[in-house]
């Protein structure tokens, strides 16, 4: 669980009657710098645990403060939520498989939006328990304008969210689905959801008020599921992390409302954070950041059609003997893992082969892209799992020109990452994305279940055919545990 989603945990108990005991802000504060600290940490593999420990002291000071200085509803009856909620998720975790994981932070995402909406609800219809009303009897209008904008980009991450969830769990099409007009029906829509808020705000009454906030709830709703739909599988790491941005900001904004200092602080953290990560992606990708948050705006729309594999062609398919000889021969080995070792879990065998190499003398590095497997950071969470050494983990920019002087490039389960067409083929839905230049290196294996299938943007790849690619054909962990025993 995301510290956003901890914190919309909080807004369900959080109001803001009375003034502020300078002992909650401190309480507060204390917690916000708790938050900065985890961020700081889970920066680097390396400090990521110490970051999450952090993260829960924080989330714990924050929590246990609301606890013991609000009343809006009785203590039992929040710990009963707190604790149905915890053993729902313990156990969500405990069976989650690391392939997986992708769609479960999409779908914790979308929790996190609605309970915005949820709480923005609950502000309106009950403005006196939450001590947003004045001294003549209404809401401030400044309170509405935070209500309604937390309430719109709650329903914008829930539906954005539910559809990045199908999209990462096959149960919808990875590629882009392009509507008719659809920039000029996002655009009116944000437009009218900025309108509505307005309206909204500035509109005496709760009678009065109650159509402009169901139009606003369907209205932010409808953009969210239009904003995702035309965003194609490459660039759905991005579109996770975007998401992340975005539940941060609803979060944030009903800190506002409710006046918690906590959420605030918290939501305003993830939210810039997750806006920086999405923009290092996309410029990692060469992908425009309007572009993506846009829903493809700029996309080409005669590309959309783009993910048929071509007509096989001549390769070379080889064994694991024949890779495990010319592996042991080689002096350095780079190797790129990709959404397919998830799948197979195949990382601890690969760091075993790893392991043999270099008892063998062999130095092996690993490639990582920025957006290899589903979401940020999934690869070096695999390799963590299987503890390879964080040296021996690097980026795309600090590692590409390596592969002129590597032996063999292996590639487990990638396909995207190392696709030339991105370089080479302007009507790929991939063009102008950065890639692991794996054609340089003199020897490529190439693990892949079959021919059959493409990567997730539907991109057949030229790297299959290439003189010096020999490809492994077989499940990843079970070709991995095959070069192992050849080598041994």
């Amino acid at each position: 669980m995301t510290y956003d989603q901890m914190a919309m945990q909080t807004a369900e108990v959080a109001t803001s009657h009375g003034p502020v005991n300078p002992w909650v802000a401190l309480a507060y504060l204390i917690s916000g710098v708790f938050f900065i600290l985890a961020l700081r940490g889970l920066s680097s593999p390396s400090t990521s645990q110490t970051g999450n420990r952090f993260g829960m002291a924080g989330m714990l000071i924050a929590v246990i403060t609301t606890l013991v200085t609000h009343e809006i509803a009785s203590l039992p009856e929040i710990l009963a939520a707190i604790v149905l909620g915890g053993a729902i998720g313990f156990v969500i975790a405990r069976r989650i498989a690391m392939t997986a994981m992708p769609e479960l932070v999409a779908a914790f995402h979308s929790l996190v939006g609605l309970a915005a909406v949820l709480v923005g609800w609950a502000a309106y219809l009950n403005p006196a328990a939450f001590g947003l009303l004045d001294a003549g009897g209404a809401i401030d209008p400044t309170s509405k304008v935070e209500m309604g904008l937390g309430i719109a980009i709650g329903a914008i991450t829930f539906s954005g969210s539910v559809i990045a969830f199908l999209k990462l769990s096959g149960r919808m099409s990875g590629s882009p689905i392009l509507l008719p007009a659809r920039h000029v029906i996002n655009l009116g829509t944000l437009v009218a959801i900025l309108v509505l808020v307005g309206m909204f705000a500035h509109t005496p009454g709760a009678e009065a008020n109650l159509p402009f906030i169901i139009a606003l709830t369907i209205a932010a709703f409808a953009i969210g599921f239009l904003l995702i739909i035309p965003i194609g599988g490459a660039d759905m790491p991005v579109v996770v992390s975007m998401l992340n941005s975005y539940s941060g900001w609803a979060a944030a904004a009903m800190g506002f409302t409710l006046g918690n200092t906590a959420m605030i602080i918290t939501g305003a953290l993830v939210g810039s954070s997750g806006a920086i990560l999405s923009y290092i992606m996309c410029r990692a990708m060469n992908r425009s950041f309007l572009s993506v948050i846009a829903g493809g705006f700029g996309a080409d729309d005669s590309a959309a059609g783009g993910g048929e594999a071509r007509e096989q062609r001549p390769y070379k398919q080889g064994s694991a003997d024949d890779a495990a000889f010319m592996l042991e021969q080689a002096e350095k080995v780079i190797i790129i893992p990709g959404y397919g070792m998830a799948v197979a879990q195949a990382q601890h065998a690969l760091r075993e082969m790893a392991d043999v190499l270099k008892e063998k003398g062999v130095e092996v590095k690993y490639a990582i892209h920025p957006v290899a497997g589903r979401m940020p950071g999934h690869m070096n969470v695999l390799l963590a799992e299987a503890n390879v050494p964080y040296d021996e983990v690097f980026e795309l920019e600090d590692i590409n020109s390596e592969f002129a002087q590597a032996d063999v490039a292996f590639i487990i389960g990638a396909n995207d990452v190392v696709n030339p067409a991105a370089k080479t083929d302007k009507s790929s839905p991939i063009y102008g994305m950065p890639v692991f230049d794996v054609g340089a290196a003199k020897q490529v294996f190439f693990i892949k279940r079959s021919m059959n299938g493409v990567g997730y943007a539907g991109v057949d790849n030229d790297v299959f055919y290439m003189d010096q690619t020999m490809m492994l054909l077989s499940d990843a962990k079970k070709m991995v545990e095959e070069i192992v025993k050849a080598l041994d």
